[in-house]
């Protein structure tokens, strides 16, 4: 699941459209989703879902308008389990991601799902998302409210490590940032 729901209002403009490596960044995690194995890939928008849909491709990802984008990421998180449970008859799993995580792989995703076990990303000395949660903890991410999103369930989860995942694009030094991370200089 690919949360793509805010406003970006620090970027200035929605972040879901930055291009970074010739793709924009909702793309770009639609494809390491998909490279990952990851299916279904659900796409959970909500600000500027409009110009969202006009510009990205989302492949053959089931995407969702979450109306109340503005409660947070946990509103996000449960219209996006509702949408899955929807497309998908037996789901063993799902991973959390956002779309401004440029340092995320598919190779970063395959090694959080390896086992059927609560795990997250760690960066930054602390554990985040992306995060893979197995079915037992739908009932519990059914749950969450406001902007805090599944961080309280990532506290004692097992964890691998993501090579600059602190970094996601919220201002246009992230951006800077993230440009040269991906050897695109001319910024």
């Amino acid at each position: 699941m690919v949360l793509a729901a805010g406003a970006s209002t620090r970027l200035g403009e929605p972040k879901q459209l930055v291009l970074l490596g010739g793709e924009t960044l909702l793309d770009r995690s639609v494809r390491i989703a998909r490279e990952a194995g990851c299916s279904p890939v659900v796409v959970v928008l909500g600000a500027n879902h409009a110009r969202v849909l006009d510009r990205c491709l989302l492949r053959d990802a089931e995407f969702v308008i979450n109306k109340d984008w503005e409660e947070g990421m946990g509103s996000s998180i449960r219209l996006g389990l509702q949408n899955l449970k929807k497309v998908a008859e037996d789901v063993e799993g799902v991973v959390l991601m956002t779309c401004d995580q440029p340092a995320v792989t598919a190779q970063h995703l395959h090694f959080i799902t390896a086992k059927d076990e609560i795990k997250a990303s760690r960066y930054a000395g602390r554990n985040g998302i992306p995060a893979y949660f197995p079915a037992e903890y739908f009932g519990k991410l059914m749950t969450l409210h406001g902007d805090v999103g599944a961080r309280n369930l990532l506290l004692d989860a097992g964890f691998e490590e993501l090579a600059d995942g602190e970094l996601d694009v919220d201002t246009h030094e992230d951006l800077q940032r993230a440009r040269i991370l991906f050897g695109e200089f001319d910024c």
